[in-house]
């Protein structure tokens, strides 16, 4: 009999895929561009983080020697829409030396890892958490993690599968355990539920009634 969970996990995807169809997420032109980002957009909007990686583009520092030669402050001024900016920047240059060091300055070499080492080397490294590292697992290194964000924890513990504050291992052991571990399910789910996050199932009041997972959705707001 096949597992009633990842039905009902599916059946809430095609749901969200139905009504806002491909993410395309996440953006960025390359490997490198793309961990940029995941590690920018901590506590911070997207919004936000775009404007820090076109004003990286304007000064061709989306490279990491280039990264590396640039002035503490003149980094940090240009992260300056994201928050917490000058420790991003001094985040984002420790990241770019490990990869010179340690990689050859070559993503290609650190994506070579399997899924669990390449996530401890990239938890022990400056400013990287849990979801950070999934991001950059799922996103960068095209290797299926399933992310786990606030927006997670709060659809899914409004749907009845966690209570109010479960852990981010507790909510990612779960979607691993009750789904395929597939590349494209993954990336695309976690769009969807960000999507639904961001337009529909809100911290505060959230828009329920026009909600596309208002019938499944066990805490009516």
């Amino acid at each position: 009999m096949e597992n009633l969970t990842k039905i009902q996990l599916i059946n809430i995807f095609n749901l969200l895929l139905s009504h806002f169809g491909k993410r395309h997420w996440w953006p960025g032109d390359t490997s490198l561009e793309i961990i940029l980002g995941c590690i920018l957009t901590q506590n911070v909007t997207w919004k936000n983080v775009e404007e820090a990686i076109n004003n990286l583009k304007q000064k061709n520092l989306i490279n990491l020697e280039a990264i590396i030669a640039s002035s503490d402050e003149s980094l940090g001024l240009l992260l300056r829409s994201t928050r917490y900016y000058n420790q991003k920047a001094a985040n984002i240059k420790s990241f770019c030396h490990n990869m010179i060091n340690n990689f050859d300055g070559s993503l290609d070499n650190l994506f070579l890892m399997d899924i669990p080492t390449l996530r401890k080397y990239l938890l022990s490294l400056k400013g990287i958490g849990k979801e950070t590292a999934d991001s950059i697992i799922l996103y960068a290194a095209n290797k299926p993690i399933f992310v786990v964000d606030a927006y997670t924890k709060r659809i899914f513990s409004r749907l009845g599968y966690f209570d109010s504050n479960p852990s981010y291992d507790q909510v990612q052991t779960f979607f691993m355990e009750n789904l395929p571990h597939d590349l494209y399910l993954f990336n695309e789910f976690h769009a969807l539920i960000v999507c639904l996050g961001q337009n529909f199932c809100k911290n505060a009041n959230p828009s329920c009634k026009s909600c596309i997972l208002e019938s499944v959705c066990k805490k009516k707001m």
